[in-house]
């Protein structure tokens, strides 16, 4: 048996096609509380597609540039919808218990991706090469340094930050995602506490 095809029968086991792409949601799901989540993920796409057309342009495109300048506020300003949303979203899967019945899982994944998502903003952030962002570096080094990591990754490099950025976190970050949206359609959304 080779690996695509594992994978399909693994899929087939733990995820009908109803649960995939569901034609009705429960009722509770139609609460402000299960909105945050969405937020986030529409939040994260406006942030590839900004950030593609960013690095399709380049620095000199995005800084002098009136429609590049508009782009690098729209990647900003989804950067911190992003958060806020990922945040919301933590606060309110936290006080609905997401963890409970079994859920443990997706819980975890989405903690994962919340540290991942911090480290891509730090990234991001040290790439802006202004004052703020230079001090940063350099703090951030000595705290890589101290964990014992500064030779993994040295946020004084520009050319490892820019890789980082814009290739490697965003792939792991929508990994991460696929993973937290498969446990979510598998387990359905978490019921809210019963009165």
């Amino acid at each position: 048996m080779n690996l695509t095809t594992g994978a399909q029968r693994a899929l087939r086991r733990s995820l009908t096609v109803e649960d995939a792409l569901p034609t009705r949601m429960p009722v509770y799901v139609n609460s402000i509380a299960y909105l945050f989540g969405a937020t986030a993920l529409m939040s994260f796409v406006l942030l590839i597609v900004s950030g593609v057309l960013l690095a399709l342009g380049g620095p000199f495109w995005y800084h002098t540039n009136s429609v590049g300048r508009f782009f690098d506020y729209i990647h900003f300003w989804g950067v911190q919808i992003f958060f806020a949303a990922l945040f919301a979203h933590l606060a309110t899967k936290f006080f609905l218990g997401a963890w409970r019945d079994g859920r443990w899982a997706t819980w975890m994944v989405g903690s994962l991706l919340l540290a991942t998502a911090i480290f891509t903003g730090l990234t991001g952030y040290l790439l802006q090469t202004n004052w703020d962002s230079q001090w940063i570096a350099t703090q951030a080094k000595d705290a890589m340094n101290a964990a014992g990591i500064g030779a993994l990754f040295n946020t004084m490099n520009t050319g490892q930050v820019l890789m980082l950025h814009t290739v490697v976190m965003p792939l792991v970050v929508a990994a991460i995602i696929g993973l937290h949206l498969f446990l979510v359609r598998r387990d359905s959304p978490v019921r809210p506490y019963d009165d």
